[in-house]
């Protein structure tokens, strides 16, 4: 396979034969990516194509100007990351994207997030993932695909066995899809990290969270799982815990935005207990309120001694709960990152937390406040940190982030 080193003379060449008019953002990454010293061709390069900048207005890839793209990909080892992220892709494009899938052997990483990509074109992307032995982490973050195209997804996952992370949060799947990915994932053993926020549930039964359970206790592979918004209750949270006191892989549990109150804090109390594995643990937007936070600090402050970050963020926890978390910090060593904004601050806590960070057991890039002071007293303003920072969006400027979210930096398996 012949290794193309002009990759903006390809791809002019290819607007020409196929007649198709040049679409400048695509002609400006592929420019720079010609000019970059920096890139180590023998490792490849990842192409950049976001459509959404905001200090300069861009021209969304389209279809037809993912067909030429894809003319230049298909015949080049060079890229092994592929960002078509916020754009104007349909059904139609994933045709080309599954095109390139089938005929290019070095991409490793495509992220497709916030396209217009539906159900047809979520099982034209998963058949290619039948035959595909390269791409390891795929994000379709945003595409309304539906049940039916998650159904597409859980099929694949029972053939492919080279792909590690796939992103389907926010893409409208259903109960059927859940259980037919858990199921799936009972035999993959290549998958280490998947999202599943966001679901159209109309059961309060939690029939998902009992299937994705069973999975856990089969000893999966899984490192990290996103359940965010999944009506969890409590039932819901034992059922994860019980499977959890036998799995020895996860480090990342996403239980964001559910409806976990005391009682299912107390449960993760427990599991924190006995657990060695979980590092990262996000509950923000649950209501575990004084209790709650008081059972994880219990179970921190006494015996574990592997979870490295918390996220306890709108949980309607006051100074009570919010300091026997601070003075489990300064008992237990391990845990490092900690997010508590949108919770009932008092004067102890604010006082508890600066202390945390002026003593330097708390470092100002591991938290979501910062203390300041005003007449003698304490207070706490909130920072733009946590465990997700960079899932929506990444900096137009300012480097490559590196350690910027606490998942990214603890979780390996994380990264894009």
């Amino acid at each position: 396979m012949p290794v193309h080193t002009d990759l903006h003379q390809h791809y002019v060449e290819a607007c020409q034969n196929l007649g198709q008019p040049e679409n400048p953002l695509i002609a400006h990454v592929l420019q720079e990516a010609d000019t970059n010293d920096k890139i180590n061709w023998t490792k490849g390069i990842t192409v950049k194509i976001a459509g959404k900048n905001h200090l300069v207005p861009v021209q969304r890839v389209r279809d037809d100007d993912l067909q030429v793209l894809a003319s230049v990909l298909c015949n080049t080892v060079l890229i092994t990351g592929l960002d078509l992220r916020c754009n104007a892709l349909t059904d139609a494009g994933a045709k080309h994207v599954a095109t390139i899938l089938q005929e290019n052997y070095t991409l490793k990483h495509l992220n497709l997030m916030l396209n217009d990509i539906g159900t047809s074109g979520a099982e034209l992307i998963a058949r290619a993932l039948h035959s595909n032995k390269t791409l390891v982490y795929l994000r379709m973050t945003g595409n309304k695909i539906g049940n039916k195209g998650g159904m597409f997804f859980a099929s694949m996952l029972q053939i492919n066995s080279t792909l590690e992370k796939l992103d389907l949060g926010d893409c409208d799947v259903g109960t059927q899809c859940l259980i037919a990915t858990a199921i799936a994932l009972n035999h993959n053993k290549s998958v280490k990290a998947i999202n599943l926020n966001r679901p159209l549930l109309y059961s309060q039964e939690e029939e998902t969270t009992v299937h994705i359970a069973l999975m856990l206790k089969n000893k999966s592979p899984l490192v990290e799982l996103h359940l965010c918004k999944h009506e969890m209750k409590n039932f819901g949270v034992e059922r994860l815990c019980e499977a959890l006191y036998e799995n020895s892989s996860l480090r990342y549990l996403n239980l964001g935005c559910n409806k976990i109150t005391r009682d299912g804090a107390k449960f993760l109390g427990e599991l924190l207990k006995r657990n060695q594995t979980l590092a990262i643990l996000d509950l923000q937007a649950n209501r575990i309120e004084d209790d709650g936070a008081i059972y994880l600090s219990e179970a921190l402050a006494s015996s574990n001694r592997t979870l490295q970050a918390l996220s306890v963020v709108s949980n309607n926890i006051t100074g009570k709960g919010l300091v026997a978390l601070s003075g489990a910090m300064k008992i237990n060593t391990a845990l490092s990152y900690i997010y508590i904004w949108g919770n009932k601050f008092d004067e102890a806590t604010c006082t508890a937390f600066s202390e945390l960070i002026h003593s330097g057991r708390l470092s100002p890039d591991c938290t979501d406040v910062e203390p300041y002071e005003v007449d003698g007293h304490f207070h706490l303003a909130e920072l733009s940190h946590g465990l997700q920072k960079h899932y929506y969006w990444m900096p137009s400027m300012g480097g490559d982030n590196k350690g910027a979210n606490a998942s990214l930096a603890i979780a390996a398996v994380s990264e894009y």
